[in-house]
């Protein structure tokens, strides 16, 4: 009826319960197991095996970095799927490593020098370099050490670093190859601009934050040809090479192909016509400073127009005598003083509150700054990235999530590669005295003689990381671990880098492994935010670290929380009242297990046939298929929300609140049918921790191992589903339900405590319930009633009769006045929601939300007349 692991277990007796504590405890064995995992080899990856492969690779997190909430989150969905896979017979490898991290490494050695007085300059290029190493092997790699507290089954003997020498190889080969393919070039453009990090920096390390700033609306030039521009950065307004306007603005069209004096400088400069301006904004004429802003870059670009720079690297004016060497904040402040002196200074609004770009390492603000960098031409790449998924060779999960992708791929600008940081993959270009410009490759010298040398920028990290799913496995090389792991099963990752990493990745791996893409399947998952649903951030206050959970509550409950407010492509709100619901479910695995072992639940031997079981056993290894049909499934969709409820709601609805007690009369009978429950209780756990094991690993191989006596449930087959199935079984237990269901809710109306015994009698004639008696009485607390019974009560329930004798239990006409007041209470409800309902007038004019939820109070009105008339009925009659 359902499979049993390959494991050979040994037989079980109570005497296993005693080797586990009374009480759960993760601490003292999280940290142990995980180790015993390791040092056996269960995580580790054979290339040559002929088990069918599985791959993830890890999101390398910085070297800097540190587990926040979103990498166990990730870390979580990732490890499920691979422990899943392992155990399904798959050669499973889940391939870590960390990212190098150029500009927040360089920043965080360039702080510990400055508290020695230092500067990186102090030191050179290349003793900076050693140091930044130095701090790599003496502090980076912290978050290393988290990920095994969280349980991650990576293979560490494979752990890579994006600076390492085989990563660094298949940087400088694909430098070289996109180089000679033309797809690597050399320009000036506008670049995002550090001024405190001195360095281009990608889109996604830039910040984005409402910041008060000012507008001024500036009249340049005199009388009828003068035209009013509005600008947050009058400084730039310096580096002004034109003033453009829309074609088709009649405001304007005089004015198109003259020229007007640019206050301050003297400069006469062209009016432009340029369909990217707004008519609408403002007052349709934007100034032009195409030097200092991208959009202005491209109107430059279509209209031949100089580039002028007015700002060093460290943000600081380089022309206009007056305001030479001042910062660009305290120029802004200067220039527009010097505006209003000149009465040029139309509007001022202050604050204006506007969308501001800052580095996401030292919150300095961006400058968008024309610059001489590297680029790659990301046209036919970035074709081939969406082709990919529009033939289907790559899946995007959830699907709708692929327009999103589309919108990137589709419109991408060519990428800036260059940093002006030493940390990192120094390019690989070098120039001569007479301007030549050689490219090298890994295998090649570079040039040497007066006048040569390597050029001093380095690439920007995502450049490797976009390596990351074969270079890992030995590429340019043609290693066994190349062609066995690539490429990747599934990419798990957030959709916040789908655009940045995913796209990367996806031009990369097509382009050097001739069209094959890195991944099968991209399965996109949201922001980890508070229970509120609040983004996590230290100036909200919300921020929670991962750690100090899994201290109070084990790394299990952490898991479990995550994995089920996981739903594909959706923000997690998680909170800590959720992580110990977590934590009391882990107990409650903990304590059946121990029952059951107590009891003399085994994995030994067949399971009996289904005549020999009750309708109980026979209920529950049918309930056992459909669950483990269930979880599959999910699986296969990344539904880990839905396969996490379904695990809960079983193991603890089903097996434990039901099962186990049901089985308690069995068991307590003695007999061959106990004999039968102890077999089926212990193939239901034996299941069912199997099932737990990817997302709980910790307790479930401490009670699995327990249970079965076998190595480990990491190496242990996954279940299957047996295809039994027992419709007739599981309608009775149904019934059983609803008659403990009802009477059990009957009681709490009734103001008994819970474990205050009646007495009752069954009428259970004509149902399938009578061979259930003592299990109904066990549950429901009911006596056998002694000569002279009167009933008080009798509650008709699925065919069945339960009569009970009420009287001395409580004060019946307290409990009458109460239930009065109650109906009373809904009745007047009723009264009023139905004239609502009956007015013409008022169904007019009411919006029909109104409606509804008139119409909802009235239908909850009538159901509680209805329970409370019964109740009252169900009263002893004094």
């Amino acid at each position: 009826m359902t499979d049993t692991t390959n494991q050979r277990p040994v037989s079980t007796t109570g005497d296993d319960a005693a080797t586990l504590p009374t009480t759960y405890t993760p601490a003292d064995v999280e940290g142990e197991l995980y180790e015993r995992w390791v040092e056996r080899g269960y995580f580790t990856a054979d290339a040559k095996s002929d088990k069918p492969p599985f791959t993830i690779v890890i999101p390398p997190p910085n070297v800097t970095g540190s587990l926040h909430l979103g990498h166990a989150f990730e870390h979580t969905l990732i490890d499920a799927l691979v422990r899943r896979k392992r155990m399904q017979g798959y050669e499973a490898l889940w391939q870590p490593g960390m990212d190098h991290a150029g500009i927040a490494t360089q920043n965080v050695v360039e702080r510990e020098l400055a508290k020695e007085g230092k500067s990186r300059h102090d030191l050179g290029r290349e003793a900076f370099v050693e140091r930044v190493w130095k701090w790599k092997a003496e502090s980076g790699g912290q978050i290393s050490g988290q990920m095994r507290r969280l349980g991650d089954g990576v293979d560490w003997s494979r752990e890579r670093f994006t600076m390492d020498e085989g990563l660094s190889q298949a940087v400088q080969t694909i430098f070289k190859k996109l180089f000679d393919d033309e797809l690597i070039y050399r320009a000036e453009r506008i670049i995002n601009w550090c001024p405190r990090c001195l360095t281009a920096i990608s889109d996604i390390e830039v910040e984005y934050q409402d910041d008060d700033g000012e507008l001024v609306s500036i009249r340049y030039g005199e009388g009828e040809d003068s035209i009013v521009v509005a600008t947050t950065r009058a400084e730039t307004m310096l580096g002004d090479t034109a003033v453009a306007v829309h074609p088709e603005d009649e405001r304007y069209k005089h004015l198109v192909g003259t020229e007007i004096e640019l206050p301050l400088t003297g400069r006469r400069i062209p009016i432009v016509a340029d369909a990217h301006v707004d008519p609408e904004f403002g007052t349709g004429a934007v100034k032009v400073t195409p030097a200092h802003d991208p959009n202005d870059f491209e109107i430059g670009q279509r209209h031949n127009l100089p580039n002028i720079a007015v700002m060093d690297e460290h943000a600081v004016i380089t022309v206009h005598g007056p305001f030479l060497g001042l910062d660009r904040l305290e120029a802004r402040s200067a220039i527009v003083a010097a505006l209003r002196a000149e009465g040029r200074i139309v509007a001022e609004k202050r604050p204006y509150v506007h969308s501001v770009g800052h580095c996401s390492r030292c919150k300095t603000t961006i400058e968008p700054r024309l610059s001489m960098q590297w680029w790659v031409k990301v046209g036919p790449l970035a074709k081939a990235a969406g082709d990919a998924v529009r033939d289907g060779k790559v899946k995007i999960h959830p699907q709708e999530l692929e327009k999103r992708y589309f919108d990137w791929v589709d419109n991408l600008h060519d990428w800036c590669i260059s940093r002006q940081l030493w940390w990192g993959h120094r390019i690989p270009v070098w120039y001569g005295p007479n301007g030549e410009v050689v490219c090298v490759g890994p295998d090649e010298q570079p040039p040497t003689g007066e006048g040569w040398h390597q050029d001093t920028d380095v690439l920007d990290t995502w450049f490797s990381s976009g390596l990351w799913p074969f270079s890992t496995l030995g590429w340019p090389e043609q290693t066994d671990s190349l062609a066995k792991f690539y490429p990747n099963s599934v990419l798990v990752t957030g959709y916040d880098i789908l655009f940045f990493w995913v796209a990367r990745m996806m031009m990369f791996g097509l382009y050097a492994m001739d069209g094959t893409p890195p991944f099968h399947t991209i399965a996109l998952h949201g922001m980890v935010r508070d229970q509120n649903g609040k983004k996590m951030s230290k100036s909200f206050g919300n921020v929670v670290n991962p750690l100090d959970w899994m201290d109070k509550y084990g790394s299990d409950a952490l898991r479990f929380t995550l994995a089920r407010g996981a739903n594909p492509g959706v923000d997690v709100p998680i909170g800590e009242d959720w992580v110990q619901a977590a934590r009391n479910f882990a107990n409650k695995i903990w304590n059946a297990t121990r029952f059951a072992l107590m009891n003399g639940a085994t994995v030994e031997g067949p399971l009996p046939a289904p005549e020999e079981l009750t309708a109980t056993d026979r209920w529950i290894l049918s309930r056992l298929g459909s669950t483990v049909a269930e979880v599959d499934g999910l699986y296969e969709d990344y539904q880990f929300s839905k396969l996490s409820e379904a695990l809960y709601h079983f193991a603890w609805d089903e097996v434990f609140d039901w099962y186990v007690e049901l089985s308690k009369t069995t068991l307590a009978k003695g007999g061959p049918q106990a004999d039968a429950a102890r077999r089926v209780l212990g193939e239901v756990l034996d299941v069912t921790l199997r099932l737990l094991h990817p997302i709980v690993p910790f307790v479930t191989e401490t009670l699995w191992t327990t249970l079965t006596g076998a190595e480990s449930v990491v190496i242990a087959d996954w279940p299957a589903d047996s295809g039994y199935r027992d419709a007739a079984a599981e309608a009775e237990i149904a019934t059983l339900q609803q008659v403990v269901t009802e009477v059990r809710r009957f009681r709490t109306d009734q103001g008994l405590k819970p474990g205050q015994r009646v007495p009752a009698t069954l009428d259970l004639e004509g149902t399938a319930l009578a061979a259930h008696e003592d299990a109904i009485r066990s549950l429901l607390r009911l006596t056998v009633p002694e000569e002279g019974f009167a009933a008080t009560a009798s509650l008709p329930v699925a065919g069945a009769t339960v009569s009970l004798d009420l009287s001395g239990t409580i004060d019946v006409e307290a409990e009458r006045k109460r239930l009065a007041k109650d109906l009373a209470a809904a009745e007047k409800e009723k009264a009023q929601t139905t004239a609502k309902l009956g007015n013409e007038a008022f169904l007019a004019k009411a919006p029909d939300e109104v409606v509804a939820k008139i119409r909802t109070r009235q239908e909850a009105a009538e159901a509680d007349i209805a329970r409370i008339t019964a109740q009252l009925a169900a009263l002893p009659q004094g």
